[in-house]
């Protein structure tokens, strides 16, 4: 709106500049013309009076003319200032119509998939082994009463739940199974000693049975069984 009255006012000044050329211009023409129509001779005083009031007046129209001239270039350069400050809030209003644009279409990508994505794409919770409601409603009976969502809501937090007992007793048995793996480790040691244990105490039994020296043998036997009876003894 602004820049419209600027254009008006500017049309004003343009006029009153064009007006006040042409009487300039009708003025030294009449000036020219006397000039030209004039005697050789000393003009009169009546002519002289004349030229003298032709010659003011055209001085006067001449700074009128700077005048306006000087107006016309501020208005100008208001103008020009005015049309650029227009042309960057046009700028910023068409950059701002571009995103708009761009998140209209972002917006309708968005709807679109969600309005597709129960068919496309199931979320996660669709596959979890949950229990059936019946089931639920008869473990849980405080939600009978309950809509869907927060129903399903309910569902999956008792979900959460089991899982994270089934989990804890998961690591319970974790550690009790290397406990066990463990413990039989070591009976399998002490059998493989036992097993070397025996070898050794038949050996000795055998020498004593076939050697003259039997006492010395006899020693050995009687350290190899008290061995072979500890490792029978131990408590797992």
């Amino acid at each position: 709106m602004a820049i419209q009255y600027a254009a008006i006012d500017q049309d004003r000044t343009v006029a009153h500049f064009l007006e006040v050329a042409e009487r300039t211009r009708q003025l030294c023409h009449e000036i020219i013309s006397a000039l030209e129509a004039a005697s050789d001779g000393e003009p009169s005083d009546q002519v002289q009076a004349e030229r003298l009031r032709q010659r003011k007046q055209l001085n006067a129209l001449v700074m009128q003319l700077k005048s306006l001239h000087r107006s016309a270039i501020m208005s100008s350069r208001e103008a020009k200032k005015a049309t650029g400050k227009a042309c960057q809030e046009v700028d910023r209003l068409h950059l701002q119509l571009q995103n708009l644009y761009y998140e209209q279409r972002h917006l309708r990508g968005e709807k679109q998939c969600l309005q597709g994505f129960p068919v496309r794409l199931p979320h996660k919770y669709t596959s979890l082994p949950l229990i059936p409601v019946e089931k639920f409603l008869a473990q849980h009976p405080e939600f009978q009463q309950t809509d869907p969502h927060n129903l399903m809501i309910a569902r999956l937090k008792n979900w959460k739940v089991v899982r994270e007992e089934l989990e804890k007793q998961r690591k319970e048995l974790l550690i009790e199974k290397q406990a066990l793996i463990a413990e039989n480790k070591k009976r399998k040691d002490d059998l493989d000693s036992l097993d070397e244990q025996l070898k050794k105490f038949s050996k000795c039994y055998s020498v004593c049975l076939s050697s003259t020296h039997c006492g010395i043998t006899n020693h050995f036997a009687v350290e190899s069984s008290r061995s072979i009876q500890t490792t029978f003894q131990k408590d797992y």
